[in-house]
């Protein structure tokens, strides 16, 4: 373990085929809001301008979080973890709704005691 707390780090993009899995968490209530992925581009561009930006699987393009929302993602801090292959960045999310749904998170399907889920909010 290093004894210098500032080290210059950088995820490794490699092992996951350029594509790293990002948590975003409210800062303030530590709720989880939703998860998506970064590549380098957007992992540099989210360190650059201070908002988080994705890249999209599905359109395969590079996505400001908010862009056509409003409800852009302040970062607050960002962890990356052991293997230097996840992010959790907490943010502030401005106007309070993550999901593209409308919802304030992504994780809205409680499973139940019954074993079905449930919608919440």
């Amino acid at each position: 373990m290093s004894n210098n707390p500032l080290q210059s780090l950088e995820p490794d993009f490699a092992k996951g085929g350029g594509l790293i899995p990002a948590v975003a968490q409210d800062a303030v209530t530590g709720e989880i809001l939703m998860l998506a992925y970064m590549n380098r581009e957007s992992y540099l561009k989210t360190l650059v301008t201070g908002e988080v930006h994705y890249w999209s699987r599905s359109r395969q393009e590079l996505w400001h979080k908010g862009d056509s929302s409003g409800h852009v993602q302040k970062v607050k801090e960002l962890y990356l973890d052991c293997d230097l292959d996840a992010v959790v960045v907490k943010i502030e999310q401005v106007g309070g709704i993550a999901c593209h749904t409308g919802r304030r998170s992504c994780f809205f399907h409680k499973l139940a005691g019954s074993g079905q889920f449930e919608i919440l909010g």
